[in-house]
């Protein structure tokens, strides 16, 4: 795993995203009810950013909704959880040591992990 820092925890709104630009992707990195997630800031179905949606619970699952069309992606497995969309999104493992909050985009992005605070 190679885990970078990319942005400090306190720079992420409680029940929110923050949009990190990396060199070769776009990261949203979500803080809800004390975790904190990261996955790919791309609507599968629209192409737009996912942090310009609103971070809720939907059918029991922690997510972050499409702005354009309503599709929730769970922060969990980027699965959508309701139509339109019908693919997921990428989902990263994420730690936070201290003030930092470091994701590993070269892993595996079926395999997520949520780091609590």
């Amino acid at each position: 795993m190679a885990f970078e820092r990319v942005c400090a925890l306190s720079d992420v709104p409680e029940n929110g995203s923050l949009r990190v630009e990396l060199a070769d992707i776009d990261v949203a990195v979500v803080r809800f009810e004390g975790q904190v997630y990261a996955l790919e800031d791309r609507c599968s179905h629209a192409d737009v950013p996912l942090t310009d949606g609103d971070v809720e619970t939907f059918d029991g699952a922690p997510t972050i909704e499409c702005f354009l069309h309503g599709s929730c992606f769970d922060l969990r497995t980027g699965e959508p959880t309701n139509l339109p969309a019908t693919e997921p999104v990428d989902v990263y493992p994420v730690r936070v040591e201290g003030e930092d909050v470091l994701v590993d985009t070269e892993s595996d992005a079926r395999l997520p992990l949520a780091a609590g605070e």
